[in-house]
């Protein structure tokens, strides 16, 4: 698997959200840093977090933790750009990858 993350900003009506999918390893056992590390790149454009969830969903034959970050546009970004949603998403995706 090239790129076992999938993230993506989404609009949930007056609401951003950053939603990240990360495939579940065959044992069970999924990422244990993926809150630290979207945060930490979320730190890096003083985007502020304003609500975080996890959960597991299965789709054919494979099991993926989706976290969703509920994302304050009062702070220092404005989602409404898709060249910033786009920074955003290469950001995390590439601290999540550790490139």
């Amino acid at each position: 698997m090239l790129c076992p993350v999938r993230v993506i900003v989404a609009n949930r009506g007056p609401d951003t959200e950053l939603l990240v999918a990360n495939s579940v390893e065959l044992c069970g056992k999924g990422r244990p840093r993926v809150f630290y590390d979207v945060t930490w790149a979320l730190k890096k454009f003083g985007i502020c977090v304003i609500l975080a969830e996890i959960g597991r969903h299965t789709t054919q034959n494979r099991q993926w933790e989706v976290y969703r970050f509920l994302l304050d546009d009062n702070c220092e970004f404005s989602s409404a750009s898709d060249e910033i949603r786009n920074q955003i998403v290469d950001r995390v995706k590439k601290t999540l990858m550790g490139w």
